[in-house]
């Protein structure tokens, strides 16, 4: 007997930005950065991600948490800042990336300075 172990996605960031606007939206991004970063470091870290994923009951082996570092990780330091957090999240959002452009946060020139206020209110 063969397992399906294909497991449905919905992705909810489209109804939040239609909800709380571009800006809350960003809002709710940097909260859930702050939830999980190490509070010394300022930063998400395996140690943190680790510890916050046993909190809320989630069974994530070692080497799916290096993996989900390294999938943001955009400087290579093996931990995520809160832009490459908010960065990975649009990325992973594939409605936001392929549906309409509901919301226009990261530019073709570089990224707006809405999450640029985001990222300096750690």
């Amino acid at each position: 007997m063969e397992l399906d172990l294909v497991m449905d996605f919905e992705d909810y960031f489209p109804s939040m930005v239609a909800r709380f606007g571009a800006e809350g939206f960003i809002s709710e991004l940097c909260n859930g950065f702050r939830l999980l970063m190490d509070v010394n470091k300022g930063l998400i870290t395996f140690e943190s991600l680790k510890m916050n994923c046993s909190m809320l009951g989630l069974e994530v082996r070692d080497d799916e948490l290096v993996c989900m570092l390294m999938e943001g990780d955009l400087d290579g330091d093996g931990a995520l800042n809160q832009m490459e957090f908010c960065i990975l999240m649009f990325r992973l959002s594939p409605c936001l990336m392929d549906g309409p452009k509901m919301c226009n946060t990261i530019t073709h020139q570089g990224v707006d300075p809405m999450l640029m206020r985001c990222n300096s209110s750690i």
